[in-house]
């Protein structure tokens, strides 16, 4: 039996949630139900999709993204877990951890009795985990499909050492124009300014894009809300367990030098990301759990 038809037969919930063979044979999760349908890449738990019943995608995810095992995708929601960005004492180590390159591995499926389905994961090879981090580390993420998107990814240091942990939701967000939104619910914030050698500067007023951009903000505040004219929606990020959110757009010049963003990519994408990063990470005592929760949720400006 295939690992697709084995999965099928402990997971699969009728025709709402079917494992199948996608991109270059890369195992698949379609989701479906009365409030929105989803799709998820066994490799990295990776959400590629998600779109509420008469609404446009949420998720933006690139034209040209290279389906390979081993390689990270470029678009949808990619994990970065342990660690986010470079690791912070050995440059040979992936960036942004490993987790959103290698296999999860379901471990349960529910349909709830709102109609959205929640599928659970983790990772396939723990002692992976150990080798690339050099602690026992271990990972659980649910993600729940209905009216919003629903990701819940708790973390456990299984060792007696504390660990400093990384973690982000690197998502993509499908946009009309990048130059014409604005990301609200920043104001005030300090923030990292990547592309500025690192300074360290205070947010005034609502973000908006009009060069590259890559900061790393240092907040509490629960919820951002990504205001798109054009499409004429918000976009609602509500988060539970992160005291950082990480906006980044290339721009023209960076995304023409990774190859794999597709023309003009860069205009139809924005991520805004919630992570504990940079001066905001997570001191995991040995044994100590800590759970990111993110919810999004797209409300018509009409309304």
């Amino acid at each position: 039996m295939t690992n697709i038809a084995a999965w099928n037969e402990r997971f699969a919930l009728g025709d709402g949630l079917q494992f199948v063979e996608g991109p270059n044979g890369m195992p698949i999760v379609n989701i479906n139900n009365h409030h929105a349908k989803a799709s998820i890449a066994l490799q990295g738990a990776h959400v590629l999709g998600y779109q509420a019943v008469d609404q446009e995608p949420l998720i933006w995810m690139s034209e040209d993204a290279t389906y390979a095992p081993g390689k990270s995708l470029r678009g949808g929601v990619p994990i970065c877990w342990p660690w986010f960005g470079p690791h912070a004492t050995d440059s040979n180590k992936p960036g942004h951890g490993h987790a959103r390159t290698v296999s999860w591995l379901p471990t349960a499926s529910n349909l709830l009795a709102s109609g959205a389905h929640e599928l659970t994961f983790t990772l396939a090879d723990k002692a992976q985990t150990e080798a690339v981090s050099g602690f026992a580390l271990d990972v659980k993420l649910t993600i729940t499909v209905g009216a919003t998107l629903k990701f819940s990814m708790t973390s456990t240091n299984l060792g007696s050492t504390e660990y400093t942990l990384g973690e982000a939701l690197h998502t993509y967000f499908l946009v009309g124009d990048v130059s014409k939104v604005k990301v609200e619910g920043l104001d005030g914030c300090a923030y990292l300014d990547k592309v500025d050698g690192m300074s360290r500067k205070t947010q005034q007023g609502p973000v908006t894009i009009a060069s590259e951009v890559d900061r790393i903000y240092f907040s509490d505040n629960k919820q951002c809300r990504i205001v798109d004219e054009t499409m004429q929606r918000v976009i609602h990020i509500y988060s539970k367990g992160s005291a950082a959110t990480v906006v980044w757009n290339p721009w023209l010049e960076s995304a023409n030098k990774m190859g794999d963003l597709g023309k003009d990519g860069y205009l139809k994408m924005l991520c805004v990301e919630n992570a504990n990063a940079a001066n905001a990470v997570v001191k995991l005592a040995g044994g100590a759990s800590h759970t990111l929760d993110v919810e999004y949720a797209v409300e018509s400006l009409s309304n």
